[in-house]
């Protein structure tokens, strides 16, 4: 009994002892425990702290920025003002000054391009209308959108009021696109929402015209030919070699346009350049139904640094810019009736614009350019007067 009883007593002792060191390893657990829930509100603490401090800054800075982006709002609208009272002055002083007049002054020049026209010029000119408008300012512009290349021609049939429009992308193509108005242009997806009309043969430079149902354009090839193609019927309604030798871009700033094509009030014409006269721009009345030049001008509008002319009853206006693209203008003129000289016509700069017109076509029934700068098609509306009043 004393044995049993003794080893009642040892492992009740060896019980208690483990059942304390139990108890000690729990407690230490808990207590660094403790210990690490302690740390994490303290480092929750920083961190919440630092965010608070980090989100004031925040908002100082944002704060500062929004009165630095007004403050340069401000000196960005008081530059644009400037800028426009800049260009506004410029403009008042190219008007009066002017610029360098595009007449050569060689009296043997002169002499030679007076022998030249009476030769070519015989026979006076005889009107088809009684169209007496020149141009006087540009009123105002309107940059529809932007279809294609940098280089291209736009146009309204310049003969009719069906006010359909056409657009040839680049320089050498045979494809090109029509709409049923500037609208259905300007609502469409690039060329998408146009009827793709095919042609027999590829286009050279920008010089085409659409003139009463029919296109007229330059052949590409070496051949300079005239083709006079029906829009109606999808064919080719005739063709003739231009007959002038030995021909050079007419516009030294578009180099890929050996004769510019233009309708006006008095029927179509072809504005070219030659060897023979390498200088200046020619001017030659052409018969719509034949082809056949009816009769040819020299003209006193150099080539070098010209971009693209256009014919207003009758007067040629070559318009100039440089070969660092800056302000067009229209620099030299040219009236077959002699109703207008060079130095009595107004200079006349267009808007700013992102280079370089590759053309510009008029229509007669509107008073607007149908202008092609940098792939954007634009129309620049006319302010007319009458050349006797010049």
């Amino acid at each position: 009994m004393r044995v049993l009883h003794f080893l009642v007593v040892v492992l009740s002792g060896l019980a208690a002892a483990q059942q304390q060191a139990l108890m000690d390893y729990l407690e230490r657990r808990l207590l660094a425990i403790e210990d690490r829930i302690s740390l994490w509100h303290e480092q929750t603490s920083r961190y919440a702290s630092e965010l608070r401090e980090f989100k004031q800054q925040m908002v100082a800075q944002l704060d500062g920025l929004d009165k630095n982006k007004e403050a340069l709002r401000s000196e960005l609208d008081a530059v644009g003002v400037r800028m426009d009272r800049v260009e506004r002055e410029m403009d008042y002083l190219e008007a009066q000054n002017g610029a360098q007049p595009c007449v050569d002054v060689d009296d043997k020049l002169v002499e030679q391009q007076v022998t030249v026209a009476k030769e070519r010029n015989k026979a006076k000119y005889s009107k088809l209308t009684d169209c007496s408008d020149m141009i006087s300012s540009i009123k105002a512009m309107k940059i529809l959108k932007r279809v294609g290349g940098s280089k291209g021609m736009w146009t309204k049939d310049m003969g009719s009021s069906s006010g359909k429009i056409y657009i040839f992308n680049g320089t050498g193509e045979d494809m090109l696109y029509e709409f049923g108005s500037v609208r259905d242009f300007t609502s469409s997806q690039g060329t998408s929402g146009g009827t793709r009309i095919q042609l027999p043969s590829s286009w050279g430079g920008m010089g085409h015209v659409v003139y009463n149902n029919h296109l007229y354009y330059v052949k590409d090839g070496e051949e300079l030919r005239l083709m006079k193609f029906d829009l109606l019927k999808g064919l080719v309604a005739d063709s003739a070699v231009f007959p002038a030798k030995d021909q050079l871009p007419v516009y030294s700033l578009n180099p890929e346009t050996y004769i510019d094509l233009a309708a006006d009030e008095e029927g179509l014409w072809a504005i070219y350049a030659t060897k023979e006269n390498e200088k200046h721009v020619l001017l030659a009345k052409v018969d719509p139904q034949t082809l056949a030049i009816e009769q040819m001008w020299d003209t006193p509008c150099p080539r070098e640094n010209a971009e693209a002319a256009f014919v207003v009853c009758g007067t040629v206006y070559v318009v100039y810019n440089s070969r660092l693209p800056s302000r067009s203008r229209i620099q030299c003129v040219f009236d077959v009736s002699d109703m207008v000289t060079n130095d009595d016509a107004p200079i006349v700069y267009f808007p700013k614009r992102y280079g370089t017109h590759s053309s510009l076509k008029y229509s007669p029934l509107e008073q607007l350019l149908y202008a092609w700068d940098d792939g954007y098609q634009i129309l620049y509306k006319l302010q007319m007067k009458k050349k006797l009043e010049v």
